[in-house]
């Protein structure tokens, strides 16, 4: 403000033209939000021209992979009706193999039953049969009665595996000639009856004087027929009366590990030239009387010429095989006269 009456001016005003600058400068400002606005579209824009240029080629990609996935699921179906088919075969193979099982063990067990039932049975009739031959006979050693049931007994279980058959060698004295025949035939039928078979009958005494092979051949005969047949058990009376070469034939029936049949048995008789056994003799001691018998009998000088054939090797070869089981008979009173009961 100056003197004089001079008048201020302010519209000059620096601070005002600064206010003014600064509003000016608010207003003209360029707004930094619309440009993104303006990016923004274009992208938008851009990216639906991409997503229109682009859309023909996903659908064509999208109708493939349909298009393939339609032809895969037929071979997949396939597949696994393929498989649900090869699991049905062996679940019914399975089934069938189970039941074959079943019916297989049914069976055994049915078989075993029948065939322990049929041997009980059995059993029970041999020594029904031998209880009865021990009261008949009374004089006879109660030894000869447990070993020769214990002998026959092992051949009437079918369930078992039977080795070797069951050979009885019964002598005597002259004295018990006839117990001697009527008994060994009695203990062959109580083991034949008692299986519903019969029994083989050879007599020595009948073929004495035939040639030696003529009675081999025989005697083969009627044992191989016989045992084929169904008959259990041979008597063979008088073996010491049979040509000496004869008897060799007893190699293929009474061998320990091949005989030609093995689930029978043969009862084989000799009669000594001595009047009577003693009683005091021991089983051994009979053996013995009864070895060196067949020996003088079969290898003696003197002996007819049907009896040629045997030798010292031979007949020991014979008696290890028919030997098993050596039993003496004793007389006995009240046997009928002609036969035997």
């Amino acid at each position: 403000l100056l003197s004089g009456g001079t008048t201020s001016y302010f519209e000059d005003n620096p601070v005002k033209e600064n206010a003014k600058a600064f509003d000016s400068n608010k207003t003209e400002k360029p707004n930094i939000y619309t440009p993104l606005k303006e990016r923004k579209a274009d992208f938008l824009e851009k990216n639906q021209e991409c997503y229109s240029t682009s859309a023909p080629q996903s659908r064509s990609k999208s109708q493939h992979q349909s298009s393939t996935e339609k032809q895969s699921q037929p071979l997949a179906k396939n597949d696994g009706e393929s498989q649900n088919g090869f699991h049905k075969m062996w679940t019914l193979l399975l089934v069938l193999l189970i039941s074959v099982l079943l019916l297989y063990v049914l069976w055994s067990g049915i078989q075993d039953g029948t065939s322990s039932r049929r041997d009980a049975e059995i059993l029970q009739e041999f020594r029904a049969r031998m209880e009865k031959l021990k009261n008949t006979y009374q004089s006879q050693d109660p030894d000869l009665w447990r070993r020769a049931h214990a002998s026959l007994e092992k051949r009437l279980n079918s369930s078992r595996v039977q080795m070797e058959p069951a050979i009885l060698l019964l002598t005597a004295g002259r004295e018990a000639e006839k117990a001697l025949r009527c008994l060994s035939n009695e203990i062959a039928n109580a083991f034949a009856s008692s299986q519903n078979a019969t029994t083989i009958s050879i007599n020595g005494v009948d073929k004495a004087i035939e040639d030696s092979d003529a009675v081999k051949l025989e005697v083969d005969t009627e044992l191989s027929s016989g045992f084929s047949g169904g008959k259990k058990v041979a008597v063979v009376h008088r073996f010491e009366s049979l040509p000496a070469g004869s008897t060799l034939i007893f190699y293929k029936y009474c061998d320990h590990e091949n005989a030609a049949f093995k689930d029978v048995a043969l009862l084989l008789t000799v009669l000594l030239d001595e009047q009577s056994l003693r009683k005091s003799l021991t089983f051994q001691e009979v053996e013995e009387k009864v070895r060196d018998f067949l020996w003088a009998k079969f290898t003696s000088s003197d002996v007819p010429s049907s009896y040629n054939g045997m030798d010292t090797d031979k007949l020991s070869g014979l008696w290890s095989r028919i030997s098993h089981l050596v039993l003496p008979v004793w007389p006995e009173k009240g046997l009928p006269l002609e036969g035997c009961t």
